[in-house]
């Protein structure tokens, strides 16, 4: 038994080695300017990003979120190439507060229709449906 199975270990050891030496295909082709423009904007695109989060007002709001700096730092770096070229050009055309109308004229609103149906009672120029 010890016997046949020792041989049976060998001969598949044997196979496992010659097939890890065998030389393996190698396929070589030119990098076009393309290519080499599309990683150099991607490094830019990049160091815009992590130009942006180095400020300081970013990095309190960051912390202030509960997100650490390292934590940012490696999550930008593990962003992928159409990634970092769609945030970056999110940072640098997006105007800062833009967001906070909007925010306030929903909550205006959630709050109205909930004064509306009943649910709450914030406001006390309407009448409720109940």
């Amino acid at each position: 038994m010890f016997k046949s199975l020792s041989r049976f270990l060998s001969a598949a050891l044997v196979v496992s080695m010659l097939g890890a030496t065998m030389p393996a295909p190698v396929s070589a082709r030119m990098i076009g300017s393309e290519e080499t423009l599309t990683a150099a904007q991607v490094d830019a695109d990049r160091a815009t990003i992590n130009a942006w989060l180095a400020r300081a007002e970013v990095r309190d709001e960051l912390v202030a979120m509960g997100v650490s700096p390292a934590e940012v730092e490696a999550r930008v770096a593990a962003l992928g190439d159409d990634e970092v070229r769609n945030l970056a050009g999110k940072v640098g055309t997006a105007p800062a507060g833009a967001g906070i109308v909007g925010a306030l004229v929903f909550v205006f609103v959630v709050l109205l229709v909930t004064d509306i149906l009943g649910l709450t009672k914030v406001f006390p120029f309407t009448r409720s449906v109940r």
